[in-house]
């Protein structure tokens, strides 16, 4: 099976996006040339920091790969479209940015707290707020520890995580408000002894 990307690269959009459609793969390489750079430069920009946006950028070609039966001709140009996918992804890596915050405010710790890692100059006190939050979501049940752990340490979406689980939506809005109060009770608990 012959398509547009196989062999020279294509010199149109219309071919790119035709050869995409097919499952070209290389199509996706030659759409990671010429607009990769974009890419990672609107979520450099957004996002304020390299590892992230390489993160996004990454994502973002792998949704060109998954995604490429959506696309549309009639809506937008090829390039378009890969930005309207970046933009999406930089909100999803912002959102579990704010996610991962809220979450750790909750528990009644810093960010840094969360996602620190032993041996960096930290002090023990740090470790040990650590600790007793592994501990502390280990107490919760099973559900709520489960819809904690993927929204917390995956950033996954609630809605992502109801795919995942095949929870309903609602189900997992009440199991991470739930587990949030236990949690936040408990260290708040702990916090006076």
């Amino acid at each position: 099976m012959s398509t547009a990307c196989t062999g020279a690269p294509p010199a149109a959009d219309d071919e790119l996006a035709r050869g995409l459609a097919a499952g070209d793969e290389t199509c996706v390489a030659v759409a990671y040339e010429r607009w990769s750079a974009l890419v990672h430069a609107l979520a450099r920009r957004s996002l304020g920091d390299t590892a992230e946006a390489e993160d996004v950028t990454q994502q973002v070609f792998l949704g060109v790969w998954r995604g490429r039966h959506g696309y549309r001709p009639e809506r937008g140009a090829v390039g378009a479209w890969i930005v309207g996918i970046t933009r999406r992804r930089i909100a999803d890596a912002l959102s579990a940015r704010t996610r991962r915050a809220d979450l750790a405010a909750s528990a009644g710790t810093a960010p840094e707290l969360a996602g620190g890692s032993p041996g960096r100059g930290e002090d023990s006190e740090a470790a040990l707020d650590r600790v007793l939050i592994r501990s502390e979501l280990a107490r919760l049940p099973a559900p709520q520890r489960r819809v904690l752990h993927l929204a917390f340490y995956e950033d996954l979406t609630q809605t992502q995580i109801a795919e995942r689980t095949g929870l309903p939506l609602g189900t997992v809005k009440s199991h991470t408000r739930r587990g949030l109060r236990r949690l936040h009770g408990r260290l708040t608990e702990n916090d006076r002894m």
